[in-house]
């Protein structure tokens, strides 16, 4: 079966982007380079296609009822414009997926899931409504652009009405852009301020096109999924399938907070409950290469000459000019300056425990 293409796919052939599989998807991984786009994140402004992204409507009587026992974090705390990272957890306290959970009232949410877990995550919604809740999945008529870095919000106001100014972080509202009814989001994958909007596919490339026109002069740059990994590396955000996954204990992820116990009952709870009272075997951590080697996606970790697990997520770092990643390394080894070898095509190479996320923007 061949992959999917978003609404823009005919648009990024035409920037020259190279084009690559991900997620059963064909998607651009950079146009002019991931070192050039993640630095124009980083001090101008950046824009993604993130079509991909699977969204599903959740309405009814009984919406919130079934975001609550569906997902690790108190829905019942959002207000109405709100949004929060959750997870769905697995009955064993693992991850189906990590999501982003959007309210627009009572009766009316969206969930935001990892392209390639569309179906099953749907699948898996669907099989645990014992609610009077109604579930769409809305992904295919969906279109979803990231406008990232410090001048995302000058790009975007002279292209829409509502005040962008007003809208603070994991926030939204709805209104229009460049005329196109829209999902504003005060949201990212990068570290940076930014915004994501939502709105009908079919108006795609007239909303690419504006931004990158409104964003001419402020340095946006169009940026693809590679420099979106080193963003979100350096920011410490995780990456469904490599930091975590069905295997992967949430409290080993670091993600103990979303998990909210007291919220009554959810799937996964009596696991979640037992990792906390036993605590964590293990602990994902982030490193810093001493020397000159790049640790890449799945190169063996060691400590003192023993396997510890691997590099769940690597690279060089292109804002702090360092090579960094993420590994699991046993909870009583996980202190900062431990000292871990990576196998870098076999050769063991010297890298330390550092404290994380490895860059922070500083008005955040």
């Amino acid at each position: 079966m061949p992959d999917k293409r978003t609404a823009l796919f005919l648009v990024h052939q035409k920037l020259g982007a190279k084009l690559i599989p991900f997620g059963g998807w064909t998607m651009p991984v950079e146009y002019s380079g991931i070192a050039k786009e993640h630095t124009a994140v980083r001090t101008a402004a950046g824009l993604f296609d993130v079509s991909h992204m699977g969204e599903f409507e959740v309405t009814g009587p009984q919406a919130l009822d079934l975001v609550q026992y569906i997902t690790s974090n108190n829905a019942a705390r959002l207000s109405d414009g709100q949004a929060q990272y959750s997870v769905l957890p697995t009955r064993e306290g693992t991850a189906m997926d990590d999501l982003l959970v959007y309210r627009y009232s009572t009766e009316r949410f969206m969930l935001v899931v990892n392209a390639a877990n569309i179906e099953k995550d749907f699948e898996w919604i669907h099989g645990q409504n014992r609610f009077e809740a109604q579930i769409a999945n809305v992904s295919d008529d969906t279109s979803l652009l990231a406008v990232q870095g410090p001048r995302a919000a000058d790009i975007l106001k002279p292209l829409t009405s509502v005040s962008l100014d007003k809208l603070p972080p994991y926030h939204f509202t709805y209104g229009p852009v460049l005329g196109v009814d829209a999902t504003i989001s005060r949201t990212g994958y990068t570290g940076e301020d930014g915004f994501e909007l939502y709105f009908p596919a079919v108006r795609s490339e007239m909303v690419w096109n504006g931004i990158l026109a409104s964003g001419q002069s402020y340095g946006l740059l169009p940026a693809g999924l590679g420099a979106r990994n080193t963003l979100r590396l350096e920011s410490k955000l995780l990456l469904y399938g490599n930091d975590l996954g069905e295997t992967t204990p949430l409290l080993e992820a670091g993600l103990g907070w979303v998990v909210k116990l007291d919220k009554g009952d959810f799937i996964g709870r009596e696991a979640l409950a037992k990792q906390k009272s036993d605590g964590i075997r293990n602990k994902l951590v982030g490193f810093e290469m001493l020397g000159r080697d790049i640790a890449r996606d799945h190169y063996p970790v060691h400590i003192n000459g023993k396997e510890t697990g691997h590099v769940t997520s690597g690279s060089p770092s292109i804002t702090l000019k360092k090579n960094i990643g993420l590994t699991y390394l046993p909870a009583e080894r996980s202190e900062i300056g431990t000292k871990l070898e990576v196998l870098v095509r076999g050769r063991a190479c010297e890298a330390e425990v550092v404290p994380t996320p490895f860059y922070k923007r500083k008005n955040s």
